[in-house]
């Protein structure tokens, strides 16, 4: 599976929400969630750009890796696997014993709202800011999807340029 996002900053949530709301789009859920990030004892992933992290949220604990990001158009794609387990501290303490390395947390309160297969989040990121993704899930069409990203950026009233960073790496970035 491909996650097909693009993520811009946002200077007034207000005003996404009230356009969200103008399309018949109503907030599906709103959680907190942790996002611990580990690195690989036998590569560094920030150098092959691969991610694998705990969430914890509402729901639960999932693991999730994420393969090399590649550009399609003013959107990002990358293959991700997702996996529910039931404990993330357990399955902390294996990634520990097998020599993974803590990265990072990242933390974020996210709002949902789901248009059809598109899914867009308002987040609210612990020491960064507040961020819209648009997100698309797909097969293979990438580029199709991209394209559908940029033309609901812009019915959003979302300007600026992408931001093709993970929280991780800004957050990272703002560490050193």
């Amino acid at each position: 599976m491909l996650e097909v996002e693009a993520k811009f900053g946002v200077r007034d949530p207000e005003d996404v929400r009230v356009r969200l709301d103008r399309k018949g789009v109503q907030m599906a859920r709103r959680q907190r969630e942790r996002d611990v990030y580990y690195n690989a004892p036998h590569r560094d992933f920030g150098q092959t750009d691969e991610a694998l992290r705990v969430r914890y949220d509402d729901t639960g604990f999932t693991v999730t890796y994420k393969g090399p990001r590649v550009r399609v158009g003013s959107a990002k794609a990358r293959e991700e696997f997702n996996l529910k387990v039931a404990s993330g501290e357990t399955l902390e303490g294996i990634l520990s014993r097998l020599g993974f390395r803590l990265a990072a947390t990242v933390s974020k309160m996210r709002e949902f709202y789901e248009m059809g297969d598109v899914t867009v989040t308002l987040d609210d990121v612990e020491g960064l800011g507040t961020f819209i993704e648009i997100e698309i899930l797909t097969e293979d069409d990438k580029e199709d999807a991209a394209d559908r990203i940029g033309v609901i950026a812009k019915e959003l009233g979302v300007d600026g340029p992408p931001i093709y960073t993970s929280y991780l790496e800004m957050l990272l970035s703002r560490q050193q």
